[in-house]
């Protein structure tokens, strides 16, 4: 059963709990890439939605995304690799986004800071 909610700064809170504790990051990936979506906060940008356990990755496994497959990052190279990479393309995080698609989108450099 999910812990996520309709409370997205909880989400988030815990999103960073999680990660830290189990050293992995879930995201949604196709044979074109990994899951991105158009931004509901900015114009022109991106989010690239993850989650903090497998559960519910899988949650949002289903309809147009269901030719994803849910797959683990190691959550040192998803600091130290993905959110660099992130930041220098412009694309946003969207961390533990619940079953309504409902979640901060933050910018990588202030998510990597969470890690410190």
């Amino acid at each position: 059963m999910t812990k996520l909610t309709d409370n997205i700064e909880a989400n988030l809170d815990l999103f960073i709990s999680e990660t830290k504790e189990t050293a992995k990051v879930w995201g949604l990936r196709n044979e074109d890439g990994w899951l991105a979506v158009d931004s509901t906060e900015f114009e022109n940008s991106e989010v690239m939605p993850f989650w903090s356990n497998e559960a519910d990755a899988k949650l949002h496994n289903v309809e147009e995304w269901a030719d994803f497959e849910v797959l683990e990052i190691p959550l040192d190279i998803f600091v130290e690799d993905w959110l660099i990479t992130l930041d220098e393309d412009g694309v946003l995080v969207g961390p533990n986004w619940n079953d309504k698609l409902e979640g901060k989108e933050v910018e990588p450099a202030d998510m990597a800071k969470k890690y410190l």
